[in-house]
């Protein structure tokens, strides 16, 4: 068996097809039983992101491995497989392993070293893990990439700017609006998950005066309080997006949230001298405007960064609205990084990588050490048996019997000893293989014995841990 990787990412697909691809929820955990079901799967995780949708799993035959994933990928997300082609990367083996560890390690990202995409790529093992799919090659390559993300971000300072996607984004905006700073400006962010919680988190930090919408009301309480904020009704949403100068959205949503008629709404609400909070209180969080300073007809920046898009690119054409979407950042994400850090960081992907191929050498070998010792172990005790009956009929004891037969056993434990010990060393070479199969040879170990050990489960599964202990 051996690693494949069949996807797309905003390096090698526009903006529409990633929309269209992405997964979550229901949709991923049928994605994910489709993929697990197909004949020459063993096991299957997917990363699903704002910038990539991935599939790694566990292939016997490449092909039609390949074939298979990419038709399962077209039919979920509605993309005739001619044009959803010319979009995908495939990478196999060593190369598909090196792949991952780049992701986890944020070099693949739009903003180059952001840390979000260890919690995805952490909860996307956990997801395969709930569902079924995930078995011990892939959950142990998964702890590589988490540990190797890790190491990434504390030995290196391909992190210390404390880059994200919001970050970038809220810069880009910063100067549309014509501002240096967001201290003392109005930002309202549409959502309540993980990018939401970053995006509160960062705005707040700067000194924005930060305001929640979302449609499950509840959470956008907690969100709003963890920052001292403000709660909006998700149906008085004009009204919200009128009393800010920055939009940040990104919702879990499968359509459109901000569309032209509703930005036009906010925008008569603006221009008629709105000030005050919208309709809805604030939840608990406070009862102060969540505007003001800025005169009414103000430029207001949206920021939207879900996938697929929250904002209609159409909004960009109304008066004094601008809009920053995935396509805008994939332009600006990675320049900030200096060469030396990722230099660093690609340093780390290869010293794991290398660890990593060593021991999957090791441990291609040790089926047939288990074979040898096995077989080994048949022998001796079919010869002891065969001295017992003889040496019983000359009035052998048994005591004497156990002596010998643990001698016999002693004898054959250290000529056996060296070969194991030397093969398992010669194991982590490029052609560890090729001792295995001597050993095979010289032995005339029984393939079928082989193969057994080859696929049994010498551990028990386990899961990925949100947390990421693993």
């Amino acid at each position: 068996m051996s690693v494949l990787v069949v996807g797309l990412s905003h390096k090698s697909a526009p903006v529409p097809t990633l929309e269209r691809a992405a997964v979550s929820g229901d949709a991923l955990g049928k994605l994910l039983h489709d993929v697990a079901h197909l004949p020459d799967i063993a096991e299957t995780f997917v990363i699903s992101t704002c910038n990539r949708v991935e599939v790694y799993a566990e292939v016997g035959r490449f092909h039609s491995g390949v074939a298979g994933v990419c038709e399962l990928l077209s039919r979920h997300s509605g993309i005739p497989a001619a044009e959803l082609t010319s979009s995908l990367y495939v990478h196999y083996e060593d190369r598909a392993v090196q792949h991952l560890l780049a992701v986890s390690s944020g070099l693949e990202s739009i903003v180059v070293g952001e840390d979000q995409i260890l919690g995805q790529v952490r909860t996307a093992l956990k997801v395969a893990a709930e569902h079924g799919t995930l078995g011990r090659a892939l959950r142990d390559l998964g702890r590589l990439a988490l540990r190797t993300g890790k190491r990434a971000r504390s030995e290196t300072g391909i992190d210390r700017l404390g880059l994200s996607l919001v970050s970038v984004g809220t810069d880009l905006a910063l100067t549309q609006l014509s501002l240096t700073a967001l201290e003392g400006q109005s930002v309202l962010v549409v959502g309540a998950g993980a990018m939401s919680g970053l995006a509160t988190a960062t705005s707040a930090r700067a000194g924005a005066r930060v305001t929640i919408a979302n449609r499950t009301r509840a959470r956008a309480e907690r969100l709003a309080a963890g920052v001292g904020g403000t709660v909006a009704d998700f149906a008085a949403l004009p009204a919200a997006i009128a009393a800010a100068d920055l939009v940040i959205s990104c919702t879990g949503a499968s359509g459109l949230v901000i569309t032209p008629s509703l930005v036009r709404e906010a925008l008569a609400l603006r221009h008629a001298g709105a000030r005050s909070a919208p309709p809805g209180g604030n939840g608990g969080a406070g009862s102060s405007p969540i505007r003001g300073g800025r005169p009414p007809g103000g430029n207001i920046v949206f920021l939207d960064l879900a996938m697929p898009r929250d904002v209609d690119p159409a909004v960009a054409d109304l008066p004094g609205v601008g809009v920053i979407g995935m396509d805008t950042l994939r332009g600006v994400g990675g320049g900030a990084v200096g060469a030396d850090e990722v230099a660093a960081v690609r340093a780390i992907v290869e010293e794991e990588f290398e660890l990593y191929g060593s021991a999957v050498r090791a441990a291609r070998v040790t089926p047939t050490v288990v074979a040898l010792r096995a077989k080994a172990a048949t022998v001796v005790d079919a010869e002891l048996a065969r001295l017992a009956g003889r040496l019983s009929e000359e009035g052998v004891s048994g005591h004497a019997l156990e002596e010998i037969g643990q001698t016999v056993r002693r004898v054959v434990d250290k000529l056996l000893h060296a070969p194991t010990v030397r093969v398992k060393e010669l194991a982590a070479s490029p052609d560890g293989e090729d001792y295995a199969a001597a050993l095979r040879v010289l032995f005339d170990l029984d393939p079928r014995t082989v193969d057994a050990v080859t696929h049994a489960e010498v551990e028990p599964p386990t899961t990925i841990s949100p947390e990421g202990n693993q």
